[in-house]
């Protein structure tokens, strides 16, 4: 596996994504409206860091109301998250998604619970 993605929860993705492309000299480098956010993903050099502002009352509006802005989860890729999935079952890892489902930029994802995995939200992605 390897880094993926970093998911940083924001009241203002737009602005914030401007910050971070002039701070970190990077590009945006791909947005869309997906499952009630907008969502920002700025290219690095090793990964991306990925911009969620709700656009309704979803999971990302609750952990905002929960927690304020700041790192949602950590994503890791994985090129069958299949194997993934099963590995992190045999391991008693408790998932939030049990089957792998469709996630941003057309990407397959699934979650770890973060009671399972020291209290960070894990993202398996698969591109």
């Amino acid at each position: 596996m390897e880094f993926d993605h970093i998911g940083v929860a924001t009241t203002a993705a737009a602005d914030l994504a401007d910050l971070y492309a002039d701070l970190l000299g990077t590009p945006v480098a791909h947005e869309e409206t997906f499952e009630g956010m907008s969502v920002v993903f700025l290219e690095l050099d090793t990964g991306y860091f990925e911009l969620l502002e709700p656009r309704d009352d979803g999971a990302i509006a609750r952990y905002l109301e929960r927690n304020g802005a700041g790192i949602h989860h950590v994503a890791l890729r994985t090129p069958d998250i299949d194997s993934s999935l099963e590995r992190a079952r045999e391991l008693g890892v408790d998932l939030v998604d049990e089957e792998p489902r469709p996630g941003a930029w057309g990407h397959t994802v699934a979650f770890l619970h973060p009671k399972s995995t020291g209290g960070v939200l894990v993202e398996f992605v698969e591109h």
